[in-house]
C-alpha cells in the first residue's frame, strides 16, 4: 500500500540544502522542532485536569529536543548520571525524576545535589542504600515505590516491563514490605508509587483497560502507608505506541485521556496522576534521511545501497520491521511513468542484518536519489551502535526553532511514503 503524504517545506529546505553542501553520499538526521513542539502541545491539552506530563528523556535527549519540549512538558524523567547532566545543562531548568535499575550509589548522591524531585526505587536493596546517602547529606528524601503488579494476561504489549519477571520494579508481593521500609527510614519520604508495565502499546483499548486496573489497586496500595493520606502520587509511566507500519493510523491519545478522566472524577480520592511519556511525544518529529549509492541484483532481489546503515538509524532492527521509506528524486528524472519495483534498502555495515526495509515498492530510484525514513525521532540514533565499523557519526540538524516562527507549511511537492 502507498500512501500520499507531503513533507513540511522548512524540512525539506534543510535537507537539500544539506545535500548541497555535501562532498561524499550524505546520511543525516533532520528534527522539526516547530513540529515537536506543536504536537507536546496537543498531547499536553489532551490531559484531564491535574494530570501531569513528563518527558523521558532516553527517547532523545539531545539539548535542541529537551529545550524545545521545556516549554510543553511538567518536567524530565531521566535514568542516568549522563541524562541528569543533560538535564541540568538544559536552556529551561524544570522538575525531574530518578528512574531505573541499577543505580549508582555515586548517581544517587549527585542527583540529591542536583535537586531531584523524586527517586523511583527499584528494590528493596535501593531503599536501604538511599537512606544511607539522604542520611549523609542530612535531608528528608520524597521516593515513589516503582510496583510490578500482577496483570491480566489481556493487557500485555509486545514489550513486557512488569507482570511477568523482569529486573524492574518491586514485586506486588514484596510491596507491603517495601512500604514498612520506606516508613521506617527517617530519611525517606513514600510519596506515591509508580508503574510502568508495558511499552510501545498500540491499543488504546488495552492501555485504557491498564490504567483501570491501576486506579482500582490503588486504595489497596495506599492503604500499606503508615499515614496514607501523604501518599497522592500514581506515576503510570508511558509505554504509548507508534504505529510505523501505517502512519495515519496512530494511538487515540485523546479518547485515552477523556476515559482517564472520567475514572478520576469517579474517584472519592483520586491520585494526582503523571505520565512519563518518550516515544509518542519525540518520534513525529524526526527524519533519516540516507543518499542511495549503489543499486545490485543478489539471488534475484533488488537492493539499494545506501550511505548510513543500522549502525546510525538502528530502530527497524530493535523493532523488527521495515520501516516506511520516503523517495526524493535528486533530479527530475521520468519516476512517475517508470513502474513500480521492490527494493531492499540496506546501508554500509559489513553483515547481513544491516537492513533499513525489505521489497519496498519504488519506481524510478537512480544514484544519488534520497531515501528519507520518517517517524526517526525516538530511539532512533540514540540507541544505535554508531562506532561499529568506525564510520563517522550522522550530522543532526533541527530545523527551525519553534519560538521563533510560526507553524509550518506544507510543501506542494508529493512525494511517496510506502509502508
Amino acid at each position: 500500500m502507498v500512501e500520499q503524504i507531503t513533507i513540511p517545506s522548512h524540512v525539506l529546505a534543510a535537507i537539500e540544502e544539506h545535500q548541497r553542501h555535501c562532498s561524499d553520499p550524505m546520511a543525516a538526521f533532520f528534527y522539526d522542532l516547530p513540529a515537536l513542539e506543536a504536537h507536546g502541545r496537543a498531547v499536553k491539552a489532551a490531559l484531564p485536569e491535574n494530570v501531569e506530563l513528563y518527558y523521558a528523556i532516553k527517547a532523545n535527549s539531545e539539548s535542541a529536543i529537551i529545550d524545545t519540549l521545556a516549554s510543553v512538558v511538567d518536567g524530565l524523567e531521566l535514568s542516568s548520571g549522563g541524562e541528569i547532566e543533560r538535564a541540568c545543562n538544559s536552556a529551561t531548568p524544570l522538575p525531574w525524576v530518578l528512574s531505573g535499575p541499577g543505580k549508582l550509589d555515586s548517581d544517587m548522591r549527585h542527583a540529591m545535589l542536583q535537586g531531584v524531585e523524586a527517586f523511583h526505587i527499584e528494590s528493596l536493596g535501593e531503599i536501604a542504600r538511599l537512606q544511607v546517602i539522604a542520611a549523609s547529606l542530612q535531608r528528608i528524601q520524597p521516593v515513589l515505590l516503582r510496583i510490578n503488579p500482577t496483570l491480566p494476561d489481556e493487557l500485555s504489549s509486545r514489550l513486557k516491563m512488569a507482570g511477568t519477571a523482569t529486573p524492574f520494579g518491586i514485586d506486588e508481593a514484596q510491596l507491603e514490605e517495601a512500604v514498612a521500609a520506606v516508613d521506617s527510614a527517617p530519611n525517606l519520604s513514600l510519596r506515591g508509587f509508580h508503574i510502568h508495565a508495558m511499552s510501545h502499546q498500540k491499543s488504546v483499548q488495552r492501555h485504557q483497560r491498564l490504567l483501570s486496573f491501576y486506579l482500582q489497586r490503588w486504595p489497596k496500595w495506599r492503604a500499606l502507608a503508615r499515614e496514607p493520606k501523604q501518599i497522592t502520587q500514581l506515576n503510570v509511566g508511558g509505554g504509548i505506541g507508534v504505529n510505523y507500519l501505517h502512519p495515519a493510523q496512530q494511538f487515540d491519545w485523546p479518547g485515552l485521556c477523556r476515559t482517564l478522566g472520567q475514572q478520576l472524577e469517579a474517584m472519592p480520592e483520586p491520585p494526582r496522576v503523571r505520565f512519563e511519556i518518550g516515544r509518542f511525544l519525540s518520534a513525529f518529529c524526526g527524519y533519516y534521511v540516507v543518499e542511495v549509492m549503489d543499486t545490485k541484483i543478489s539471488h534475484g532481489e533488488d537492493f539499494l545501497v545506501c550511505r548510513g546503515g543500522t549502525h546510525q538509524f538502528r530502530l527497524p532492527v530493535a523493532q523488527a520491521h521495515d520501516h516506511p521509506v520516503i523517495h526524493l528524486p535528486r533530479y527530475a528524472h521520468p519516476s512517475n511513468q517508470a513502474e513500480y519495483q521492490p527494493w531492499t534498502i540496506v546501508g554500509q555495515l559489513c553483515t547481513p542484518k544491516d537492513v533499513l526495509s525489505r521489497h519496498q515498492p519504488l519506481r524510478g530510484v537512480a544514484i544519488g536519489d534520497l531515501l528519507v525514513l520518517p517517524l526517526a525521532g525516538a530511539y532512533g540514533y540514540n540507541i544505535s551502535h554508531a562506532d561499529f565499523l568506525c564510520h563517522p557519526r550522522p550530522e543532526q540538524i533541527f530545523v527551525g526553532r519553534a519560538s521563533e516562527r510560526p507553524a509550518p507549511e506544507a510543501s506542494h511537492v508529493q512525494s511517496e511514503l510506502v509502508e
